[in-house]
């Protein structure tokens, strides 16, 4: 049961924020005020993200709203990495587990993305749960990949 409370907590986390409109969760107005000079937007108005059947850019958006988006997105693909660590730890130990955490990491990602669609303002989004499964798949290979090396160097000990 202990094993289950991170990963509880982390879906009380994502039901919270989806149930928030853009205009609540908008952090275009702390990013003005924290970066008042446009750091690094000569290197980011190169860039043009496909999203939604449009591209996302900063001459598109502007630069403030590119760069939320680009940490929404950011912050979408490292959480759901950090849902999916739950989730494996939560599990039993057994052959597939690495799989059964990614199966279920999406169906939370497409919930959330469901959820999302009830919500003021807010649209569902396959590419989404796109992302959020392959920030699931990335942490499980990263950990994967970390007790490899674990187990390698304890081996030569």
């Amino acid at each position: 049961m202990k094993k289950i409370i991170p990963l509880l907590f982390l879906l009380i986390i994502v039901f919270i924020s989806s149930g928030q409109t853009a205009e609540q969760q908008s952090l275009v107005p702390v990013l003005e005020k924290w970066l008042p000079n446009r750091p690094l937007e000569s290197i980011l108005s190169h860039f043009q993200i496909p999203y939604w059947g449009i591209l996302v850019s900063v001459e598109e958006r502007g630069y403030y709203p590119f760069l939320e988006f680009l940490i929404r997105k950011g912050t979408h693909f490292f959480y759901f990495g950090i849902i999916a660590l739950a989730i494996y730890a939560a599990l039993p130990k057994f052959k597939y587990r690495i799989l059964t955490a990614i199966i279920l990491t999406m169906l939370f990602a497409v919930a959330d993305e469901l959820h999302q669609s009830f919500t003021s303002g807010r649209t569902a989004s396959a590419q989404d749960v796109l992302l959020d499964t392959a920030g699931a798949m990335t942490a499980l290979l990263l950990l994967t990949f970390l007790r490899r090396i674990k187990r390698r160097k304890s081996a030569k000990l």
